[in-house]
């Protein structure tokens, strides 16, 4: 298996949006295409079953 040790970048297409998604050893983002924000996730967050809710806060504090 090949370690994560450096970002990966890849674009993906949701609805007809374009977004960039990196991940990298800390966890994962999700940004708009040309935007510089978007939604983070860490990797304990997600193993730990909290991502739901660090991505709803998130989310809420943008607003």
């Amino acid at each position: 298996m090949t370690p994560l040790d450096k970002p990966l970048k890849r674009e993906l297409d949701v609805d007809g949006q374009a977004y960039t998604l990196t991940i990298d050893p800390d966890g994962l983002k999700l940004v708009g295409k040309g935007k510089r924000n978007g939604i983070s996730l860490a990797w304990k967050d997600v193993l730990s079953g909290d991502a739901g809710l660090a991505a709803a806060l998130q989310a809420s504090v943008k607003h």
